[in-house]
């Protein structure tokens, strides 16, 4: 079973939650970073999320159309096969998806998998994601729970982002100010908008000052302990101890000590792509730079082939990628607590 049925990602998220630890969700755009994600949770014995963003899945679908639902739904048949070679489970994900790609992205791939339910099969993607913190919080609620009711009926979770993260994330752009903090009150308005898993279950992105890119430590102010605030506002309402499923968004760079603050106050999910990407990248770079002559035919020369292959830089850049993968399992606590 290395893509989790709806029943097993349900289990994944209640053992992350039980045990402080957090599944590092690891943004993919091709195939080679989609082996690379797996290759680093199955070398750290941890179970995973993998996911796509609306740019990895145009980038996905060609350049000839940049067709985003051709590029997920490829890349997640894909993963089906592969990932049985995997000794882990892994979840497939969609992220941010702001209100103007809705039509062409997160709805289109639910009706994707409300066909595969009908049929008696699981869903293609276990989770997607609804971005509407460039919304009134009404709005976003509103279409929240349009589409948390359609995710229900097709088996998938719906992770919510309900309040700003700064940067910028596929033309998703925030200014980085006091308004990426979430309030007890944002949060009693999606429990009360979205219900607490009697609606449907949802993964939530709250803000504690998280900024997508990349930051020298000490430019972004990050205030994990708000998420334990959260909690304990919306559990005293509804009489239930940590009522939500946190998701930690913009979280390159963070120290240890944010990153285990966010654990104990119920992050089950963490994303990771910056990191990644530049793990990928850098030993590329490095091939490059050392094989200048081979790789390019310099003053008429032939060049070497065996050094411009893209299997030769390729399997570094996997490597690269994967040990960064398997890092990240040991700061968010989930290496070697895989289900199998």
């Amino acid at each position: 079973m290395p893509i989790a049925t709806p029943e097993v990602y349900a289990e994944m998220l209640d053992r992350a939650k039980a045990g402080k630890f957090a599944y590092p969700a690891i943004n993919v755009t091709s195939t080679q970073t989609l082996h690379a994600a797996l290759r680093g949770f199955a070398e750290a014995e941890s179970d995973g999320i993998v996911q796509i963003s609306t740019g990895g899945a145009e980038f996905l679908g060609g350049q000839y159309n940049k067709d985003m639902v051709t590029g997920a739904v490829a890349l997640a048949e894909f993963a089906h096969i592969v990932a049985a070679k995997y000794d882990i489970t892994v979840a497939l994900h969609t992220d941010h998806c702001p209100k103007d790609k809705l039509d062409t992205y997160v709805r289109p791939l639910i009706d994707v998998s409300a066909e595969r339910v009908a049929k008696g099969l699981n869903p293609l993607f276990q989770s997607h994601m609804w971005d509407g913190s460039a919304e009134t919080l009404a709005d976003n609620l509103s279409i929240g729970q349009e589409l948390l009711a359609k995710a229900a009926a097709a088996k998938i979770i719906l992770e919510v982002e309900i309040t700003p993260t700064g940067g910028e994330e596929d033309g998703v752009t925030h200014e980085i100010n006091d308004e990426l903090y979430t309030t007890v009150d944002d949060a009693l308005r999606t429990a009360e908008a979205l219900g607490l898993g009697e609606k449907g279950r949802y993964l939530l992105a709250a803000s504690f000052g998280n900024v997508h890119g990349v930051y020298k430590p000490g430019n972004v102010v990050l205030r994990p302990e708000l998420l334990k605030d959260l909690q304990e506002g919306v559990g005293a309402k509804y009489g239930k101890t940590s009522p939500f499923d946190f998701v930690f968004h913009g979280g390159s760079g963070s120290t240890a000590e944010e990153i285990a603050t966010a654990l104990e106050n119920g992050v089950v999910k963490m994303n990771l792509d910056t990191d990644t990407q530049y793990a990928f990248t850098r030993p590329v770079a490095d091939h490059m730079f050392r094989n200048y002559d081979g790789v390019l035919k310099v003053d008429g020369e032939v060049g070497n082939k065996k050094v411009y292959d893209p299997r030769t830089w390729g399997k570094s850049a996997e490597a690269g990628m994967a040990k960064r993968v398997t890092e990240a399992c040991a700061n968010l606590r989930s290496t070697g607590t895989k289900l199998k």
